[in-house]
């Protein structure tokens, strides 16, 4: 097999025409950002008011068809703003994949609710309908038309999916579960932007949606996020909250309710337009390195992860899987130290030391893909 690394090493470099460092993933700056930004720097208006930040939310909802997009500081406030919008209060449950970024994880807890972990879908590497099915079958029951853990006592406000790497989950046999048991879906479509699942855009399914634009998204603000949702009441409260709670007003200064400084800044919003004017050619781009990688592994007896049937991947992060550990772990050290990065994908959320008490059920197909999934990389060859 080390050979075959040795080949499949030259192949990725053979991608990228070069035998300098391959990143998993860098941003391309080719549009308008330059002069986006200059524009917001002439402008003075270069903190959370701005046209930019106006126009991002437009251009979110017109991608997305959503009926109202909220720009935010990063994806990971965007979740928490979401869950809360849902209804998750403290010491409430919501229902996650235990294979997952610590994000997902970390949303959950900064409303002082509670992560459990379920199994995800070998197919998809995210969370299984049949788990949560499973898991609710066995440890809730319904009391007055609200879903509570019977072992916990605690009310289960809430499932989040995330679309690990822009494959959407089986959102449908999803939602069906989660409507048998009255529970609110919220997707974590962090990783997911121009991703489809029967038509529509991922994000649009659950209650609310959140993404991110961090540097290594398909496109990036530096840092930035924004919630989607068809419920403009909900899109209406999103953007009241992350603008502090403060009521409307020339010059006063009123807040009725907790609130977040979470607005993104109007600096970023210039450079995330410049870039979703790039977003469909950045895919198309992308989505053609994977067409390359797959004829390419499939001549070497490699699983190589592409989009299932009637879906539409944004292929962020492309990924093989490997036949074992032993093999993850060869092909991550061969890779590196010859100048391309490769990254396994995450550890299980139980193990990390502020989720370990968390409730979880067996997480077979979690185990199996965090022993063999690597990231490969993914980025635009523009």
């Amino acid at each position: 097999m080390a050979n075959d690394f040795e080949t499949t090493i030259d192949f990725i470099k053979s991608q990228f025409k070069t035998d300098e460092f391959i990143p998993l993933h860098v941003p391309h700056f080719g549009g308008n950002e330059k002069k986006y930004l200059l524009e917001t720097i002439d402008s003075t208006f270069v903190s959370s008011v701005g046209a930019f930040v106006d126009r991002f939310e437009v251009m979110m909802q017109d991608i997305t068809t959503a009926k109202k997009g909220i720009a935010v500081v990063n994806g990971t406030a965007g979740l928490q703003v979401a869950l809360r919008l849902a209804g998750v209060m403290s010491d409430d449950e919501v229902l996650t994949q235990g294979l997952t970024f610590v994000a997902t994880a970390n949303a959950i807890a900064y409303n002082n609710a509670h992560p459990v972990f379920l199994d995800v879908d070998i197919d998809t590497m995210g969370l299984s309908p049949i788990a949560v099915s499973n898991f609710l079958d066995e440890n809730a029951e319904m009391r007055n038309n609200v879903c509570y853990n019977k072992k916990t006592n605690r009310k289960i406000a809430a499932c989040m999916p995330m679309h690990t790497f822009g494959f959407p989950v089986h959102l449908d046999e999803l939602l069906s579960v989660c409507d048998k048991w009255n529970i609110t879906v919220v997707e974590d479509a962090a990783e997911s932007l121009g991703s489809y699942y029967k038509g529509k855009h991922t994000g649009t399914l659950g209650k609310l949606g959140a993404f991110s634009f961090n540097g290594n998204k398909v496109v990036t603000s530096g840092g930035g996020g924004a919630i989607i949702t068809n419920d403009e009441e909900i899109g209406t409260k999103a953007k009241y909250l992350t603008t502090t709670a403060k009521k409307p007003h020339p010059y006063e200064f009123y807040h009725d309710e907790l609130g977040y400084n979470y607005r993104m800044p109007n600096l970023n919003a210039a450079l995330a337009c410049a870039q979703l004017e790039q977003l469909n050619s950045l895919i198309e781009n992308k989505r053609t390195l994977a067409t390359e990688y797959a004829s390419f592994f499939a001549s070497k007896g490699i699983n190589f992860r592409t989009e299932l049937e009637n879906t539409k991947a944004n292929y962020w992060l492309m990924c093989i899987e490997l036949e074992n550990k032993a093999e993850r772990d060869l092909f991550l050290k061969q890779s590196n130290e010859n100048n391309v990065m490769s990254r396994p994908i995450w550890q299980l959320m139980h193990r990390l030391p502020m989720y370990n008490h968390c409730q979880r059920d067996e997480q077979k197909n979690a185990l199996f893909l965090e022993e063999r999934i690597v990231n490969i990389p993914s980025s635009a060859r523009m």
